[in-house]
């Protein structure tokens, strides 16, 4: 890792993609870099690039201080992966399929370039897949009939639960999972928290939501435990 730690921003939901009118967590990650007016990029891989969501991305950051930009790997793959990355602050990565995404990221050696700005201290986010992806493994959606373990890029050490108060199955699925060995521990995530990482290690919990909560999850003696992580509310 460079002198200048890359940062992960985790949320286990939020965003401008379902807080259109809550910018609390989007205004926070912009805050976390270095340059007065950030270049952002936008990854919509998990979502097949989806017109739509690329859309809401823009109308979102283009009030904000920032230079938006999005990088599609479906209609129209760029000529120069490298170079788009190399010029980004911020890279902000959508939900939708975590296994699609890790596919077509590794089909375009687009996961080695994204490691080498992380190393070099660039700022990356996401929510759902785009929280998932950063960890070793993840209880992901992929499968649309089922919640399953996924593996992912394994920057950050463990597994993550994205969605966890905000769909049923979420919280027991990632208890059985880390329970029979599937997963090994790891962090939880309300929609609506926000685990930020600075390098591999676990800085602070922000939240968009004044009860949005994250957890480390673990077993001891066989039996799941949950450590409710301290966390700062973004609001008034």
């Amino acid at each position: 890792m460079s002198k200048r730690a890359g940062q992960i921003i985790a949320m286990g939901g939020g965003g401008f993609s379902m807080e259109p009118d809550n910018p609390l967590l989007d205004d926070y990650v912009l805050a976390q870099s270095r340059s007065p007016k950030p270049r952002i990029c936008f990854l919509g891989t998990a979502s097949g690039d989806a017109a739509g969501y690329i859309e809401k991305f823009y109308s979102a950051f283009s009030e904000q201080t920032c230079e938006p930009t999005h990088l599609n790997l479906f209609a129209t793959p760029p000529r120069d992966p490298a170079g788009i990355v190399a010029r980004q602050h911020i890279f902000y990565v959508g939900g939708g399929s975590t296994r699609n995404l890790l596919v077509l990221w590794r089909e375009w050696e687009l996961d080695r370039l994204l490691k080498r700005a992380w190393r070099q201290g660039k700022v990356f986010c996401g929510l759902s897949a785009g929280s998932i992806c950063w960890f070793e493994s993840g209880v992901s959606d992929s499968w649309a009939a089922d919640l399953r373990p996924a593996r992912a890029l394994g920057w950050l050490r463990g597994s993550h639960c994205p969605h966890y108060d905000g769909e049923a199955n979420r919280r027991p699925a990632y208890h059985a999972m880390i329970t029979s060995g599937e997963l090994p521990a790891g962090y939880a995530a309300d929609d609506g928290a926000a685990l930020h990482f600075v390098g591999r290690r676990l800085r602070r919990v922000v939240t968009s939501r004044p009860f949005a909560r994250a957890y480390r999850v673990a077993t001891v003696r066989g039996k799941v435990v949950e450590q409710e992580l301290q966390s700062e509310f973004l609001g008034r």
